[in-house]
Order: structure tokens, then C-alpha cells, then sequence
């Protein structure tokens, strides 16, 4: 370990000098998994051994690796053996398919990637050998052989001569409305934001934080990042998320803090039949995010330990604001907090750019330390999102309180617009969670002859719980405004995910088709009571 390495919060900057520091810090667990758990000393001695490997590889700093490990002890160790030597890893997303896979290993760049055996099938099918070599595991022989020509000096001396402005990581968007967009990261901003949310969450060296989320997305990164800076050590699922190994986990390991996420993650967990019976007492403080209803839902549920949320994503660094748990509890239930340290957040007019009232509805911007650098080999993309003064656009509707809280209203792109009335998805979906038989709902436009489009949802029953589309639809009537009302009402147990968020470009697309298939053009008229 260099000097650089080892010292100070302070000094700290980039994700060799957060790798040191904690294993400095601590001898304690790192990273907990059900097949595996490792201590901070033994994941920077592992960040070294798979670093020598890369280097023995021909990688040298600034050159891109993919990776696509799964949620292992290695696959993480490999994450931060990248970028603690300037080699920029670029994790991809476990549930792409042969476009989106070839997309982003030519678009990246790649030099090498490093997949699991069961991975080899897909990566032929993307033709990946055309664009970069592969290497079947860390374990593959040519990295091996490679690693015996690298020593630790030249891996210290490299991960010394990593700058905060060096690219840290690229991440790729979801790519739900078009070819995924990757977005550079830097070190600075990456640790930035790992002290920020950390800080948040006044991480201790005694709190195991808990979550599921994988490792191509970005929360789960930057929760990574997180309890490096505690240190403190992170518990997770491993490849799989099934909700009793989930419960079983937080229960046996004693874990402080649950960073579930999603309902789609949470509500399984709290349906599991021996729910009621765990011993959760250690648990401190929830992580979700979701609509008001939702997070009403899931408070309610399991109101011994407040929950909080969070708004932020992959451009934003991950989290820009942070709830508390001294927060009020309308405020955690309605908000997703304030902005983390650095971060600055404006709600302006969509169409003119100008700043809304406190309290009112605008496109959030977002500024500070911790925002990505830019869309790698997109500039026009990247001067779209990014104006003059610093300010990402991001794209979402909110609202900024008086005591700057801030509340997620919904996706510009997510807003309907029915006979030339704007509806909000997220107003609709919250108000159909107020259905005891509703555990999940999604909204989305469905084409409409009469009114261009038209409300329609998809919905997920509670277990045990049944509904009709006529009773759901009569729940709305005369509660809010009948163009807001949903005209069609189609329920699943199954969602079409990327990665951790519903795809609902697949469900717009599926009532699309249904109504198309049935010679369905207009929409059936609705009076309300």
C-alpha cells in the first residue's frame, strides 16, 4: 500500500486512496455473501492480485475493461482492482441482450472482457471476439500467465499515479427508449460521492449495510464506495435475489441498514410467511424509493424502523439527495430528502428555463462534485444534458419544498397527455395503490383515437388479494379528474425489468399490440360518479 493510499478522509480522492484507508481503518468484514465473505485487508490483497492480472494482460491506465461476473467476491474485487489502478472498468448490465451487449462493447471501446463461463453463449451471439478478447473468469489462463511478469511495486506505483480527474468507471444507461448511453465517471466525483452518502447515513464501522441490488447499477456501486468509507461491511444476496435468502440475511447477519431499493424488491421480502416472525431489531433505517403511495405502503408495513428515500441516478454520481431518519415522517414518506453535501438542485420551467416557486412542479437540475463528467463519444448528447454553467437537466419533474426537500413527480418523457391535458403516471399509480388489493402499479399511455392516448395499467395484486379491471377503474372514478382515470386495467406477476426498474417501454408496447390485434382505436367513455 502506497502512501497515497492510506491516508486521511480528507486527503482521500480517488478509489485506490479509499481501498487503502479502509484497510487501514479496518480489519473487520468488507463484504459479506452467502458463499464468500472477505475483510478489508484481504479485498485490497485481492484488488492486488486481480490488478497484476490486468496489467499482466497488456491493460494499461485509461484502457477499458468489461466486466461480466455477477454479483460475486471477485466480481467486486475486480470492479475496484480496475479502477484502483486507472484501468476503467465498464460493468455490463446482466440482463442486456445481443444488441445492447454489442452496442456497449464496441461503442466502450473495451480492450478485454472478462466474463463467467455462462456468458460465453450470449457474448458469441454479440460476435464480442470481433471487437475485443475475452476472458472466460479471472481465472483464465491468460491472465494468469500474464500476472507472473507484474509485481506489487508496479501496481503501487500505478495506483499512485491515479488523479481525481482520471475517467473512474463508465455505466451504462438502461437503454429503455434507445442505445444505451455511457456515462464517465470520475475518480474525484465517485469518491465525492462516496464520503457524501455515507455521511448521509452516518455509516459507523459497526453497521452492516444490506442490499441487493446488482453490481451493474449504480446505487449498488456507490453503496460499494459507501461502506468503504465507513468502513463497514456490506451484505448482499450474491448472484441471485430470492426474498427469504434476502430476509434470512438481514436476520442473521445482523444487518443495521436495508438498502432495498425498489418495491418490486421490498414487498416481496416483507410478504415472505416468516416476515412477522424474523428478528430485524438491529435494523436501523430503510433505503426505498417509489411513489408517495408506495413508500406509504412499505412504511406502514414495517413501521418499527423509518424509512427514507433518496433522487438521484447514473448521471448524478447516484445519490443527489438523501433523506434522514429524523426527517418528519410526511417529509420521508412524500420526499426524497435534501441534497447531499455539495449538491445543488433547482426545479425550473421546462420551456423557458427559468426557476419555479418553492413547492411548484419543474425540470430538476442538478450541480456539484459528484455529477458524471459526460457521455462517453457523445458531445452533442452530453452539451444537451450538461448546459453552460454546469447544470445536468435531467430530465425528471419535481418539486423543491421551502426547507429544500426534494419530491420526484415523474419522467418529462413519463407524462401523458390526454385530449391535451397533462397526467403525471406517478400521480395515477399512487392513487391505484390506495387499493388494499393494489401491491404494484404502472402507468403508461396506450393510443387512443379520440384523445391521442389514454391512461392504462398494469397491475400487481397483493398475495391473497383479488381485483377486477371494472372495480379498479371505479376506484378512480370521481377521486381524480376522468381523464386521469385509467381506461384499461391489465394485471401481471411477472414485470419486464432492466436491471432494478420496470421497462415500461415493453408495457406500452403490449397494450399497444393488444388493442391493435383486437381492431381496438378508441377508448371506452367514461362518466364519472
Amino acid at each position: 500500500m502506497t502512501h497515497a493510499e492510506s491516508k486521511g478522509g480528507g486527503h482521500v480522492a480517488t478509489v485506490a486512496g479509499l481501498l487503502g484507508r479502509a484497510a487501514t481503518l479496518s480489519g473487520g468484514e468488507a463484504i459479506v455473501m452467502p458463499e464468500e465473505r472477505v475483510t478489508f485487508p484481504e479485498l485490497l490483497e485481492r484488488t492486488s492480485t486481480i490488478g497484476r492480472r490486468l496489467r499482466g494482460a497488456g491493460l494499461d491506465r485509461g484502457d477499458r475493461v468489461g466486466l461480466l461476473l455477477g454479483d460475486t467476491v471477485d466480481g467486486l474485487a475486480a470492479l475496484l482492482a480496475a479502477m484502483r489502478i486507472g484501468i476503467v472498468p465498464v460493468p455490463i448490465n446482466g440482463r442486456y441482450k445481443e444488441r445492447e451487449v454489442a452496442h456497449v462493447t464496441r461503442h466502450s471501446g473495451m480492450r478485454l472482457l472478462v466474463a463467467e463461463e455462462a456468458a460465453l453463449p450470449l457474448l458469441d451471439a454479440a460476435d464480442v471476439s470481433s471487437a475485443c478478447p475475452i476472458a472466460t473468469g479471472l481465472d483464465d489462463p491468460v491472465l494468469v500467465r500474464g500476472a507472473t511478469a507484474v509485481g506489487d511495486d508496479e501496481i503501487a506505483a500505478e495506483a499512485s499515479a491515479v488523479t481525481p480527474a482520471d475517467d473512474a468507471i463508465f455505466i451504462y444507461t438502461s437503454g429503455t427508449t434507445a442505445a444505451p448511453k455511457g456515462c464517465v465517471n470520475l475518480h474525484g466525483g465517485f469518491v465525492a460521492q462516496a464520503f457524501a452518502y455515507a455521511s448521509r447515513l452516518e455509516l459507523r464501522p459497526a453497521d452492516r449495510l444490506f442490499t441487493p441490488l446488482p453490481f451493474f447499477h449504480v446505487s449498488a456501486i456507490v453503496t460499494l464506495a459507501a461502506t468503504l468509507v465507513a468502513p463497514c461491511a456490506l451484505v448482499h444476496v450474491g448472484r441471485r435475489f430470492e426474498p427469504g435468502l434476502a430476509l434470512a440475511l438481514l436476520e442473521q447477519e445482523r444487518c443495521t441498514i436495508s438498502f432495498t431499493a425498489f418495491e418490486t424488491i421490498w414487498m416481496p421480502v416483507l410478504n415472505e410467511p416468516r416476515f412477522p416472525e424474523a428478528d430485524l431489531s438491529s435494523l436501523r433505517l430503510i433505503l426505498n424509493v417509489g411513489t408517495p403511495g408506495s413508500l406509504q405502503r412499505m412504511q406502514e408495513r414495517f413501521p418499527q424502523v423509518p424509512q427514507i428515500s433518496a433522487f438521484g441516478g447514473t448521471e448524478t454520481g447516484g445519490f443527489a439527495t438523501l433523506g434522514q431518519a429524523i426527517d418528519p415522517l410526511a417529509s420521508r414518506l412524500s420526499t426524497g430528502g435534501r441534497p447531499l453535501d455539495g449538491c445543488e438542485i433547482r426545479a425550473v420551467d421546462p420551456e423557458t428555463g427559468a426557476d419555479v416557486p418553492a413547492g411548484e412542479t419543474g425540470e430538476l437540475l442538478m450541480r456539484g462534485p459528484t455529477r458524471f463528467a459526460r457521455y462517453h463519444d457523445d458531445p452533442e448528447q452530453t452539451a444537451l444534458a450538461i448546459d453552460a454553467d454546469g447544470w445536468f437537466h435531467s430530465g425528471d419533474l419535481g418539486r423543491v419544498d421551502p426547507d429544500g426537500r426534494v419530491a420526484f413527480v415523474g419522467r418529462l418523457k413519463d407524462m401523458l397527455k390526454v385530449g391535451g391535458e397533462n397526467v403525471a403516471a406517478a400521480e395515477v399509480e399512487s392513487h391505484l395503490l390506495a387499493h388494499p388489493a393494489v401491491e404494484i402499479a404502472q402507468v403508461v399511455s396506450a393510443p387512443d383515437a379520440r384523445y391521442a392516448e389514454v391512461p392504462a395499467a398494469f397491475v400487481q395484486l397483493a398475495p391473497g388479494q383479488t381485483a377486477t379491471e371494472e372495480e379498479l377503474i371505479a376506484h378512480c372514478l370521481g377521486q381524480i379528474a376522468t381523464f386521469k382515470v385509467p381506461r384499461y386495467v391489465r394485471f401481471v406477476d411477472e414485470w419486464p425489468m432492466s436491471g432494478t426498474k420496470i421497462r415500461k417501454v415493453e408495457l406500452r408496447e403490449r397494450i399497444a399490440a393488444e388493442l391493435e390485434a383486437a381492431g381496438i382505436t378508441e377508448a371506452p367513455k367514461l362518466t364519472s360518479r
